[in-house]
């Protein structure tokens, strides 16, 4: 027998109807499953590589595009946390704090992924025949698995606390549950 008593106490705070928290839902599940789809689709028939005229500049425009979903994602993410009650034990300076010091080490692992792979390296290259010399083991690969999901994530639980929200709180782990599902997929 499972207690939802904790799920029961969120659910009080967090109102999953809002038009603005379902578009966050929806944003951050449809950002993984795009990108993977699209991924795919083009390792099958290199149709993008000849749209764009090569695999290097159809492998940045949809970096660009996987960009701008998740600026749209971020605003959605944003949106319903701002139309939802804080929570009072959370609205602290040491929530606060704590929760910038959780966005900071998010970031770390973002960009520090970012400039260990480089952009085609996290756009999807590889989908696209434009594979790195070597795996990539220095950090942040050398201390996570997938430090850019991970440190996307706490970045989203980093701004959840930063603004006291029981809604950012549940968005992040939608967040979570929507990378574990692009880990698993992606193999």
């Amino acid at each position: 027998q499972v207690d939802v008593t904790a799920m029961a106490w969120l659910f009080g705070y967090v109102d999953v109807t809002d038009s603005t928290f379902i578009a966050a839902v929806l944003s951050i599940a449809f950002n993984p499953l795009f990108w993977n789809v699209v991924a795919r689709w083009e390792h099958k028939t290199r149709a993008l590589s000849r749209v764009f005229g090569s695999p290097r500049a159809a492998c940045y425009c949809l970096g660009a595009v996987i960009l701008m979903l998740n600026c749209v994602r971020s605003h959605c993410f944003t949106e319903a946390m701002k139309s939802q009650p804080k929570l009072e034990g959370l609205d602290c300076h040491w929530a606060y704090y704590s929760g910038l010091a959780i966005l900071a080490v998010g970031t770390l692992f973002v960009i520090s992924s970012f400039l260990a792979l480089g952009f085609t390296g996290t756009f999807l290259g590889d989908y696209f025949g434009i594979l790195m010399e070597a795996k990539v083991t220095s950090f942040p690969f050398s201390v996570l698995d997938n430090p850019m999901y991970w440190g996307s994530t706490a970045v989203y639980l980093g701004w959840s606390l930063m603004h006291a929200s029981p809604a950012g709180l549940l968005l992040t782990a939608v967040v979570a549950i929507s990378y574990t599902i692009a880990v698993l997929y992606e193999g």
